[in-house]
């Protein structure tokens, strides 16, 4: 096992619940990896609609204080005892383990080493760092949850959002044909990353269309989920990244149609997918904006407008 010099690090931290502004650049102790673990040099650390949330609800994680962060991209300083895939000066990227092993809004990190995979050398960090949490999610409920094959129709709930644009891109990876729902003025972007139809959702009802469809991710919830239930074909499935109503389950049970929801877990086979996407160029996130380590905040209060398309990334070290 290898140690670091330096005990301290400094991080993006919250000692309660609140707006942006109980974020703080924090000095707190530099972890050391367990068993199993390594740790990371952060270069660049997602930032996702979750890190919001929890910024400022307690939903899965305990009160603060607490330091966010799920997506990091880096270099492996040290391993801890039993790490035999990686070694110092390693280039990786993951998600940590969700939802309790947060913490990549700081200059380093320890998580376990299989939730980490090799970065791809045509990819840079902040790239890398924009895709974990959002890829697995997308990957986990296309290809792992509804099995979508070839030639299958799937519609994408805010298809330009952060999970929504990577699932678009996985589902034409699939040979899927893929219609997407968001604002007028998005979709040129959605059809650059290959929809094939997209629908307004101001003023468009998707329910409304006509069009029936094999699989249904949805990443709104509420009224959407249970409306969603209706364009499925007989045996389709909808996937919602909502904990669903229970008239969404009673929707399914009487359409025939299969209703489940997702919580994205770490998991070191759908990132080395992920990982051979982006390296052949077949998956890129597109990054609205980059913030530093110290203006996390900004990042946070441009995340909650729930306006982004793509994703939003915190550069941590070149």
């Amino acid at each position: 096992m290898t140690s670091t010099d330096t005990p301290t690090m400094l991080a993006l931290h919250q000692t309660t619940l609140g707006g942006p502004d109980v974020l703080r650049l924090t000095e707190l102790p530099r972890p050391e990896p367990g068993l199993g673990e390594i740790l990371v040099a952060v270069h660049a650390a997602g930032l996702n609609p979750t890190d919001v949330k929890h910024r400022a609800t307690s939903i899965f994680l305990p009160p603060p204080p607490l330091t966010l962060g799920w997506d990091v991209s880096g270099t492996v300083t040290a391993t801890g005892p039993g790490v035999t895939l990686f070694e110092p000066g390693d280039e990786v990227f993951g998600m940590l383990p969700y939802p309790y092993g947060a913490g990549s809004h700081a200059e380093y990190v320890a998580g376990p080493a299989r939730a980490f995979v090799p970065k791809p050398a045509g990819i840079d960090h902040v790239q890398a760092a924009a895709l974990p949490l959002a890829a697995l999610t997308a990957w986990q409920a296309l290809v792992e949850t509804a099995k979508l094959e070839k030639g299958q129709r799937v519609l994408i709930h805010a298809a330009a959002g952060g999970v929504g644009h990577l699932a678009v891109q996985i589902a034409k990876e699939r040979g899927a044909h893929v219609t997407g729902t968001a604002s007028a003025p998005k979709h040129a972007f959605l059809r650059e990353l290959g929809a094939d139809a997209c629908i307004d959702h101001r003023s468009e009802d998707f329910a409304e269309t006509g069009e029936r469809y094999d699989v249904v991710l949805d990443t709104l919830g509420g009224e959407t989920a249970t409306r969603s239930v209706s364009v499925l074909r007989p045996g389709g499935v909808l996937v919602s990244l909502v904990p669903g109503a229970e008239d969404t389950r009673a929707a399914a049970e009487k359409a025939q149609v299969r209703a489940v929801t997702l919580i994205v877990e770490h998991d070191q086979a759908g990132m080395r997918a992920i990982a051979d996407l982006a390296d052949r160029g077949r998956l890129r996130a597109h990054v609205s904006a980059t913030f530093p380590l110290a203006e996390g905040a900004r990042a946070h209060a441009l995340g909650e407008t729930g306006r982004t398309t793509g994703k939003l990334v915190i550069t941590v070290s070149s």
